[in-house]
């Protein structure tokens, strides 16, 4: 198995290499912005691959402004094209949402967004929606995703690593069973589950 994820790291690292910079981070840019859209994609595993392929402090940057954008993009759409439904005001579990969402601090906000297994694009849709200012969005998501790269990172890249130590393995099945259990606690707290 180790040798497989090598073999792949390699090839990637070859391409990364064959093509031109600027070209190889945009595509390390691309798939982390369409994570944010497309929300069944896997942003620990682009994350640990951005920081395996161009580094940890320059893969931790392209991630850190991609996952940014993504949300951006994906908050500006909401408000562009869903927020002009009818329905979509009226539901009455979007309306409770939107409430919530429209008295948050920027503190808890940025709180509950920094959280590994918060659904950012959930976050996304109901910030769109809400009566949220962009620049309010925007503060909080540079904050928070400052921290969500930073452990999927460390996570992925660390796993990747040592794919056969039995001991990181299980360091790391505790680290991510903390921060679900956290994010579970903070989302029941705030009443956004």
């Amino acid at each position: 198995m180790q040798q497989f994820i090598n073999d792949i790291i390699n090839w990637l690292e070859d391409l990364v290499n064959s093509c031109p910079y600027a070209l190889s981070i945009i595509c390390g840019m691309g798939v982390i912005v369409l994570e944010s859209i497309i929300p069944m994609l896997p942003l620990g595993l682009f994350i640990a691959l951005n920081m395996l392929l161009f580094g940890n402090i320059t893969g931790f940057i392209i991630s850190w402004v991609a996952t940014s954008l993504g949300c951006l993009l994906s908050f500006m759409l909401v408000r562009k094209f869903l927020f002009k439904v009818k329905e979509t005001k009226e539901n009455k579990t979007i309306k409770n949402i939107i409430k919530k969402i429209n008295k948050i601090s920027l503190s808890k906000f940025v709180v509950i967004t920094a959280l590994p297994f918060t659904p950012a694009f959930a976050i996304n849709i109901a910030s769109g929606i809400s009566k949220m200012n962009i620049k309010k969005f925007m503060v909080g998501i540079l904050i928070s995703k400052i921290f969500v790269v930073y452990f999927w990172g460390f996570i992925g890249t660390t796993f990747l690593e040592s794919i056969t130590d039995f001991y990181v393995i299980i360091k790391l099945a505790v680290m991510l069973a903390i921060a679900y259990i956290l994010s579970k606690l903070v989302m029941k707290k705030f009443n956004l589950e």
